[in-house]
């Protein structure tokens, strides 16, 4: 019990220092540089990524507003060239401008009215697509005053009032000018605002990105959320001034049309243009990283056990040294110049632990026989004194014959005894000399026992430890036999158990109890009692193995019958032992 808890033991201490493998340690270095290296390569490109965006989005932007401009500042260019035809048929000598204003605003769609101021700003002449003027009205309170400089102005836009029941949205483009006869004259041309605001609502940055107008005073002219920015319920944030600006929510570009108060302002928002990619993008690069570092894992993994190889083939050649060093060969494993060079002092350690571990063997086996020869030779005095003994007597008492019968009998227990110095005779010859045995110690007790024998003959060229049957066989004579009042018997029984020999000395004397049985076990030859029974059970045990030996089984005035078990052994296999 303490040896297997020592064991225990051990392979628990060795377990807690068991380390991490070699190839877990490089699988998860090369991972952890991967990962780094990753990491600090996504958020270097991620600050890239943004300012490369931040700039295609300012780009677009641009690129937006600036098609707005042209579209814008085209068609306004396009109204002033139809304001300067006007011009010129109001300062042509012979002409009739009324017939061709009204002809023009007929053909042009997008031209409201077009009307003519004197100097004190009353209301002269107004042509239009055959809307009914209101009555009374000497004035267009959609114009506003115009500097006289020869320019061409361009009005914020206004709801025009000249008309009953019609109300469009317009801009006036307008300018002070001498007709023929010298008299100063303002026309004023109203456009449908619509058309420029289909140039800016045809224009937008991103999904939800767009473009609006606004006057040098900042001033909104036209938002295509024009309704929210009436309602308060969302302002713009834009600088006003010609450039780039970068808000919290959004990106702001600003351009002026020329010969005009207004800007075109182009809104760019940051989530969608920017952030939104950015992230997309970083998702994108984390997947890429996940699948690099499983990749990384897979390829470490690889490598580690390449390099790991040979270390677990020399870790699992000691492991099997340690479970079977004696018949181990040791197989020399390859790979850098340390590993081996560590196989090769291995293979120096285990040849050198195979000689010590036989040189132990041989001790031991050397040890077993001088402990035979030794218990030998404890029983083989007490054979000659009880032998002796009773030859003495014999030939006091004039029985010569039965003296000689005994000498005969000592001699050949002697010699079957010596056997040429071999440990292991012939079941035959052990029979022969328990035999020899019996019919001295016959003599010595003056015939107070019977004996016989019950022998398998199969069992008999099977060898087994000499002098085995003797130190029983007295056993039972002294301390069973002798104290009866009648007569005993011995039996002698040898047989055949599988692969296992069975011998048994049986006899019908007194008997023991369970705890005398064990008690002759443990007694040592010098004892009174139990004589060469451990000895027996001993030598037994030493040459075959702990699972042989002998049991005894005892019942009071019944007898007592001794049992020993010993492996069939062949002439053949003792040679090896």
């Amino acid at each position: 019990m303490q040896e297997g808890k020592g064991n225990g033991m051990i392979k628990k201490a060795e377990k807690e220092k068991r380390g991490l493998s070699l190839t877990l340690i490089f699988t998860l270095l090369v991972a952890a540089i991967v990962l780094l290296t990753s990491i600090i390569t996504i958020l270097v490109f991620t600050q890239i990524y943004r300012k490369g965006v931040e700039r295609n989005a300012v780009t677009s932007s641009e690129q937006s507003v600036v098609q707005v401009q042209n579209m814008v500042e085209s068609y306004t260019r396009d109204m002033e060239e139809v304001l300067g035809t006007i011009r010129t048929s109001f300062q042509l000598q012979g002409t009739n401008p009324g017939e061709f204003i009204q002809d023009l605003v007929e053909i042009r769609e997008d031209v409201v009215a077009v009307t003519t101021y004197n100097e004190q700003g009353e209301l002269m002449e107004c042509w239009s697509s055959g809307e009914i003027m209101k009555a009374n009205s000497y004035q267009n309170l959609s114009d506003v005053k115009v500097p006289d400089d020869g320019r061409m102005h361009i009005s914020k836009p206004h709801v025009a009032t000249l008309f009953k029941q019609y109300y469009p949205w317009v801009v006036t483009i307008s300018q002070i000018i001498q007709d023929a006869d010298d008299q100063k004259i303002k026309v004023a041309m109203d456009i449908r605002f619509s058309n420029i605001a289909n140039y800016v609502d045809d224009v937008g940055i991103g999904a939800h990105g767009y473009c609006y107008i606004e006057d040098t005073d900042g001033n909104i002219v036209y938002h295509p959320q024009q309704q929210l920015i009436y309602s308060g319920l969302k302002k713009e944030n834009a600088r006003g001034e010609d450039g780039v600006e970068y808000g919290e929510e959004a990106i702001y570009t600003t351009r002026t049309l020329s010969e005009s108060k207004w800007r075109i302002v182009g809104v760019c928002y940051v989530d969608e243009m920017v952030t939104n990619k950015v992230e997309d993008m970083v998702l994108l690069l984390i997947l890429i990283l996940v699948i690099v570092l499983i990749g990384t894992l897979f390829v470490g993994i690889l490598i580690s056990n390449i390099f790991a190889k040979p270390v677990k083939k020399l870790t699992q050649a000691m492991r099997s040294f340690e479970k079977n060093a004696e018949n181990y060969t040791y197989q020399q494993v390859g790979g850098t110049e340390e590993i081996v060079e560590l196989s090769r002092s291995f293979e120096h350690m285990v040849v050198r632990i195979q000689k010590l571990m036989e040189k132990v063997r041989q001790e031991e086996i050397t040890l077993r026989k001088t402990e035979l020869k030794a218990l030998q030779a404890q029983i083989n005095p007490h054979f000659l004194y009880n032998t002796l003994d009773a030859i003495a007597w014999l030939c006091e008492d004039g029985r010569s014959q039965d003296a000689e019968d005994m000498v005969t009998s000592l001699a050949k227990l002697f010699r079957i005894s010596i056997s040429k110095g071999h440990e292991l005779i012939t079941i035959e010859k052990e029979i022969q000399h328990a035999e020899s045995y019996l019919r001295i110690q016959k003599f010595r007790y003056k015939n107070q026992f019977t004996y016989h024998f019950d022998v398998d003959e199969e069992c008999l060229g099977y060898l087994c430890n000499k002098i085995t049957l003797q130190p029983i066989i007295e056993n039972a004579i002294y301390h069973g036999i002798n104290r009866m009042v009648d007569e005993g018997e011995i039996l002698i029984e040898v047989h055949q158990d599988q692969d296992d020999i069975i011998l048994a000395v049986e006899d019908n004397g007194v008997g023991m109890t369970e705890e005398q049985c064990q008690e002759i076990m443990k007694k040592e030859r010098g004892d009174r009692t139990g004589i060469g029974i451990k000895n027996v059970n001993d030598r037994i045990k030493i040459y075959f193995g702990e699972e042989y030996g002998l049991s005894i089984t005892s019942e009071l005035d019944e007898g007592t019958r001794v049992t020993i078990r010993m492996p069939k052994v062949t002439e053949r296999e003792s040679n090896g032992k």
